[in-house]
């Protein structure tokens, strides 16, 4: 678990820089130059990011059971996903409406795909590793929108389109990832029958 909580301190914290000290970050982009900072940044997040997912590896085989997930609830955390995946999307695509309106749609989905494991994974590091990031997210994404209203910053529309694109992307890559792609990277299937 001291792996996966390491991986944890370092990559939300490395994520956190922006909400508590963001004089310290200005002051490394006037030092490093933008595209300095941005490769610190990616070599750090990566490090730690690789810390999570061998963390979370070893401490998901013997970690206490919290709670048992009924197959109910693990197929309504599986379709939470599904807006996640759409708020991913469209994080990246300019111009939806669902950015403009969310305003920062990736933290956005980090939340929902937080949640959604919670509510369908019970151990203890199922509850560190997802409960840590939804923590994160809600208190990123409050930081966030709180900078946005300070500035008055908006997001500008482009046309409904760039939606419907965002959520035909996004629930293309749902379908691929829930029914195929979780298995094969993670070995759970999230809309297993029974047990």
């Amino acid at each position: 678990m001291s792996f996966l909580i390491l991986g944890l301190v370092i990559f939300l914290g490395a994520h956190s820089v922006r909400i508590i000290a963001g004089d310290w970050r200005a002051a490394q982009i006037a030092r490093l130059g933008e595209n300095g900072w941005k490769g610190v940044y990616s070599l750090v997040s990566a490090a730690a990011l690789g810390l999570i997912i061998w963390g979370y590896g070893m401490a998901r085989v013997d970690s206490s059971v919290l709670w048992s997930a009924p197959t109910a609830l693990r197929h309504l955390g599986a379709g939470l996903v599904l807006p996640a995946f759409i708020l991913l999307v469209a994080a990246y695509l300019p111009g939806t409406r669902i950015k403009a309106r969310v305003g920062h749609p990736m933290v956005a989905g980090v939340k929902l795909w937080a949640l959604a494991h919670l509510m369908a994974n019970g151990s203890l590091a199922d509850l560190t590793l997802f409960g840590a990031f939804l923590a994160w997210a809600v208190a990123d994404f409050i930081s966030a929108r709180r900078r946005d209203r300070a500035v008055g910053r908006t997001y500008p529309v482009l046309g409904g389109s760039r939606d419907a694109i965002a959520i035909g992307i996004g629930f293309g890559a749902w379908v691929l990832f829930s029914f195929y792609g979780h298995v094969w990277l993670i070995g759970v299937q999230p809309f297993r029958i029974g047990g």
